[in-house]
């Protein structure tokens, strides 16, 4: 079977699942999806999801590893991430409600608020502070954005003794100490629902300045924020810390006009939503053709959730992106992992990105964590005759021509080729650390600390070879990069480039080699990047590594989808591919380039390699080699500094490495 056939059973299994409408090619030529699709996804998903309910709801108890919170706030997030789910599919649809969801969803909240902590199948654990099992806060906020959505058809229709105990178990998220980064969203989520029916107070009023206080001083420019006071910059920004206050500006405006209130100013001109259409200016960039987001950053089993920016800002009219090219790639996306096998053997969302795949999930993830991806569904609250699903579907950007994008503040170059339509992502300043950690961080992270990620291809297992990596090699100890510190970066007509710096720190030793420092710059053009590695005051017989690509390794004997090279400069003495057999997110069993050469001890040394990405990966030709003519040209290595043309470009690219700059003539 080939590719193509394999992705469409994939794809024709999901819709046999789910109930999915025969495709319209007419109004959604490139992937067959419509407002209908979209419904009947979140039907389907539910339909499954409530297979495991408790017998009254209060819990969906998904099969699957428990999280570290324990079984009971794991039923509890089935309930919640469902729900959330079914809020939008009915809300978008004015309060029809054919499968009868919310009713159930009444019972369940009724259950599993009667007696918190109790246990039993329905009782819900408290709400408690972030380190003692505080899981329930995330899945509160989930619980009151589908309630503030649905009031009218859910909340309305409790007696006010339910609706007491609701409250009551509610309050516990604006009482307990969330987590330092986006879980300040979470309570600010519940103080907005009690405001919203009635119940608010100054610890309501309090706990929503907080959140949005906090938020703006995250903000780092160019529509992204930081997650907490550390350096992570990744799929939070959309699916957390814009969805949140963009969200409860969209309901304060729909219950104004609800309450017969003259229609509040447009969601467009607030400064939460100008932030979300600066967002989107960058973040539209990270969709490859064929739907995929790139796989960078945490909890990225939440999967198609990676849209709900996209789907947001159209809905609230808070993009730069044509409904038609919004709705591509927000359906592309969904559709790309129903084609990759997400369901599993009981129709739910796996634990993993395309099949179960326990390196892409956190410990906080357990068999429910997946249905973040509700997040999705913000979508549908753009009515059947919004443009969003009455226009015709148009390409995505990746698909138009080939881009460069930086992100300075985020320290991210986006890479994009339309002749394949892959998206390189190259990162020098996110991480995952907080801010009383330092440079040392909280640990290796793959998800983070590699220096590219793809749309097609993952990050290795912490115990295999690494992929896309800088490292020092003393003593058998690697000293690596835990923090990026960002030193500039740019984009011009096709090409671009970021820079950053490093202190190694080794593992099983001292965190540091005092007066060892790393500079990076990676420049690219088309699906070529030059990486160069500037190492200072590196300790003695310490040798220096880099590494490419995880792409399939060969031996798997099926067409690979993407093909990759490394070629080294200047200063590597040595060459290799390694396996790496635990594979990545996107293949059982990867393999990995990889250079090595010699530190001089105390000096200044520059060490430059060339790399590529490519998609068509059944071709056999090799995509970097000694033969370089037809990528790069007139390489000159000086004190501080390098020159060099791109073949086929008339211009020479010189970068200065102290202080940094990259500049063509």
């Amino acid at each position: 079977m080939s590719s193509r056939e394999s992705l469409a059973a994939e794809h024709a299994r999901a819709a046999a699942l789910l109930g999915l409408p025969a495709e319209d090619r007419r109004i959604s030529p490139f992937t067959g999806y419509t407002r209908d699709h979209w419904e009947a996804v979140a039907d389907g998903l539910l339909a499954r999801a409530w297979r495991w309910a408790s017998p009254r709801g209060g819990r969906i108890d998904m099969p699957g590893r428990s999280s570290r919170s324990g079984v009971r706030s794991d039923g509890l997030e089935g309930y919640a991430r469902t729900f959330l789910a079914a809020a939008f599919r009915v809300a978008g649809a004015d309060g029809a409600d054919p499968h009868g969801w919310l009713p159930r969803y009444a019972e369940g909240l009724a259950a599993g608020t009667e007696n918190p902590d109790r246990d039993d199948e329905e009782s819900w654990p408290q709400i408690r502070d972030h380190d003692v099992f505080g899981q329930p806060m995330v899945e509160a906020a989930s619980v009151a954005l589908g309630l503030r959505l649905t009031r009218p058809w859910l909340w309305d229709s409790l007696t006010s003794a339910q609706q007491d105990r609701a409250e009551a178990w509610l309050r516990g998220a604006l009482v307990s100490v969330p987590a330092s980064n986006n879980w300040y969203l979470f309570p600010y989520a519940v103080a907005g629902f009690l405001e919203s029916v009635g119940r608010g107070d100054e610890l309501t009023a309090r706990t929503r300045r907080r959140g949005l206080d906090l938020l703006d001083s995250w903000y780092a420019g160019q529509g992204w924020y930081a997650d907490g006071e550390g350096g992570g910059f990744d799929y939070y920004n959309g699916w957390a810390l814009h969805l949140y206050p963009v969200l409860d500006e969209l309901m304060v405006a729909r219950e104004a006009r609800a309450a017969g209130s003259p229609a509040l100013a447009g969601l467009a001109g607030s400064v939460w939503s100008r932030r979300l259409a600066e967002h989107l200016e960058s973040f539209r960039h990270f969709f490859a053709a064929d739907g995929a987001p790139v796989h960078f950053g945490r909890s990225m089993t939440y999967r198609f959730a990676a849209g709900a920016a996209i789907g947001l800002g159209a809905a609230v009219g808070a993009t730069p992106l044509s409904p038609g090219a919004s709705r591509r790639i927000i359906s592309g996306t969904m559709r790309h992992f129903f084609e990759h096998g997400c369901l599993n053997e009981y129709g739910l969302l796996s634990l993993g990105w395309y099949r179960a795949h326990e390196p892409t999930c956190q410990s906080y993830s357990g068999p429910a964590s997946p249905y973040w991806a509700s997040k999705a569904f913000v979508a549908l609250l753009a009515p059947a005759d919004h443009p969003l699903w009455a226009s015709a579907e148009e390409p995505a950007p990746v698909e138009e021509t080939d881009r460069v994008v930086a992100v300075e503040p985020a320290g991210l170059l986006l890479q994009t080729t339309s002749a394949d339509g892959l998206v390189r992502l190259h990162n020098h300043g996110s991480d995952h650390f907080r801010a009383e950690t330092g440079d040392v961080g909280a640990g290796r992270d793959p998800l983070y600390n590699r220096c590219a990620y793809s749309s097609a291809t993952g990050p290795t297992d912490t115990h295999n070879v690494e992929d896309n990596e800088f490292t020092v090699i003393w003593r058998g100890r690697r000293g690596q990069r835990r923090r990026a510190h960002t030193l500039g970066a740019g984009a011009g007509e096709g090409w671009g480039w970021i820079a950053s710096w490093h202190r190694p720190v080794f593992t099983d030793g001292a965190p540091v080699v005092p007066g060892l420092q790393v500079r990076s710059v990676t420049v690219v053009r088309g699906a070529y990047e030059l990486r160069i590695h500037a190492v200072t005051g590196a300790p003695d017989r310490a040798w220096a590594e880099t590494t490419g690509w995880a792409v399939p390794d060969p031996r798997l004997g099926t067409a690979a989808a993407v093909r990759a090279g490394l070629h080294g400069l200047s200063s590597w003495e040595s060459q290799d591919s390694s396996a790496a057999p635990a594979g990545t997110a996107f293949t059982p069993a990867a393999r990995v380039e990889r250079l090595r050469g010699p530190l001089e001890p105390g000096e200044s040394q520059i060490f430059v390699a060339v790399a590529a990405l490519q998609g068509g990966g059944e071709s056999a030709e090799p995509i970097v080699g000694p033969e370089l003519g037809d990528v790069l040209q007139n390489l000159q290595i000086g004190d501080g500094e390098l020159s060099f043309r791109w073949a086929g470009d008339s211009e020479t690219t010189r970068v200065a490495l102290d202080p940094v700059s990259v500049t063509r003539a």
